[in-house]
């Protein structure tokens, strides 16, 4: 076909014509917006969108192997202020019927209960739950807060963990509220850093007692970073923003992470379950490097599987490599409906047999109508039994010694 003359002189005068134009052609990524704009607004927090992938679902009603949940909480000490937990006086979340209806329908043999107090509260506790109904319940001591600014601090606390041992307490749990709540004065002044020597001698007693030590410190790197459209937990910290650790005085994650590890490598006699897979879930290649360089180091995967499950591959590698530190937790808290990946009940320990037994893709990481920690779902990493038995309950029967 032959062109004609004024075809290709129109031709060479379009480009010409448009940058001519200069601001008023509009490209195409502004055009996307200015279309988007017309779109129905839609608030995000009611945005539930129905996944059209057809994939296989398995329901995993029991656990393979009975199971040791090393994370749970059913109690909580009854004073808390900025932040920080005290006193002898607890609050109980559940009676122990109610505990264990789930536990048989389900394959637990033993809930950890990690925030069982100190003193009377302890001893109380562990009249209620663990003589009541031996092998059923574990009950693990904390520390008094509320004195460590006292001058015998020290020596009182490391007498302290042999008393808990002594009334039948198998560990010590340390919460949060080391690093990012307690303060010189408690509730003020100066935040108390982790490897603050002021609590070496509790540490050594934990050795001597043999009580490993579940330490929960720090928590998702999105908390230490501004709440906006750039975090992927915003939904989450939005709810809560007294979760938020950014700015004021509070340190880094990094800076917490790095005060814990010096604990570990000043006492390696005493032995540390790292909570919430270390609270470094997403980035298990930082996890693994603290796991080999420290083999007091132990890890449990409580409230994490949200992180573990959109990493399935690199997961189940690390899993199998080691699969002899890592322990079965879900930080359950009975009727906690403010943080359903948490709730204790059925669904919640379907889904984390789903995440570990199975290959399953694209699943809810809890049972909750919007994933609560991040727009996103999980994919099971299928161990096989021999891993599974260790993570269920071998690990944790050795390591709190359960039998």
């Amino acid at each position: 076909m032959k062109l004609k003359r004024r075809d290709v002189l129109a031709a060479m005068a379009a480009p010409l014509a448009g940058a001519a134009a200069g601001c008023t052609a509009r490209k195409p990524a502004e055009k996307a917006v200015e279309t988007a704009k017309k779109g129905k607004p839609l608030d995000l927090s009611e945005f539930q969108p129905k996944s059209m992938l057809v994939v296989p679902e398995t329901k995993v009603e029991k656990a393979k192997f009975p199971v040791v949940d090393v994370h749970t909480h059913f109690s909580f000490p009854g004073k808390a202020e900025a932040g920080v937990t005290w006193g002898e006086t607890l609050v109980y979340l559940a009676p122990p019927e109610e505990l264990l209806a789930v536990m048989d329908r389900r394959n637990i043999q033993t809930l950890v209960n990690l925030t069982g107090g100190y003193g009377n509260g302890l001893k109380e506790c562990i009249e209620k739950y663990d003589k009541k109904h031996p092998g059923r319940f574990v009950t693990f001591t904390e520390p008094m807060w509320e004195k460590t600014n006292q001058p015998d601090y020290a020596k009182a606390q490391a007498a302290a963990i042999e008393e808990a041992g002594k009334a039948g307490a198998k560990g010590l749990k340390i919460t949060k509220v080391l690093g990012l709540y307690l303060r010189e004065g408690i509730t003020s002044g100066a935040l108390v850093k982790i490897d603050d020597p002021r609590f070496d001698p509790m540490w050594e007693a934990c050795a001597a007692a043999k009580f490993p030590v579940a330490i929960h410190v720090s928590d998702p790197v999105a908390f230490f970073e501004p709440i906006d459209r750039f975090n992927e937990r915003f939904e989450e910290l939005n709810a809560h923003p007294d979760w938020s650790f950014h700015g004021k005085d509070f340190p880094s994650n990094a800076e917490i992470l790095e005060a814990r590890n010096r604990v570990f490598a000043r006492h390696p006699k005493t032995q540390f379950i790292a909570l919430h897979a270390g609270n470094f879930g997403e980035n298990l290649g930082n996890v693994s490097e603290c796991l080999d360089k420290f083999p007091n180091m132990h890890l449990e995967i409580g409230a994490r599987i949200g992180e573990l499950g959109r990493q399935p591959r690199m997961a189940r590698k690390f899993f199998d490599k080691y699969q002899d530190r890592i322990m079965f937790g879900t930080d359950a808290v009975p009727h906690g409906d403010d943080t359903p990946q948490q709730v204790y009940g059925d669904l919640l320990y379907q889904i984390y047999y789903r995440f570990l037994e199975t290959e399953d893709e694209y699943f809810d990481y809890a049972p909750a109508p919007v994933p609560p920690q991040g727009r996103w779902r999980i994919y099971g990493v299928g161990l096989p039994d021999k891993i599974l038995r260790k993570v269920y309950n071998e690990n944790a029967q050795r390591l709190i010694r359960l039998t």
